[in-house]
């Protein structure tokens, strides 16, 4: 083996070890978009469902 494999196989195994890691943090990060998305739609339904309930409590008063 010459000095150019050696050093084309260690640029493989960095270049791996990189996109390994980038690609956990890329999926890291769209989890947590999704999961703050899921979160807003399901808050936006229960307050919509809230006002909705104490809407109707209020206008039944005299």
């Amino acid at each position: 083996m010459n000095k150019g494999t050696i050093w084309t196989i260690l640029g493989v195994i960095v270049a791996i070890l990189i996109a390994w890691f980038l690609v956990n943090i890329l999926f890291s990060v769209l989890a947590f978009v999704f999961k703050l998305a899921v979160v807003a739609v399901v808050a936006v339904i229960v307050f919509f469902i809230l006002r909705a309930v104490f809407s109707r409590d209020g206008s039944e008063r005299p």
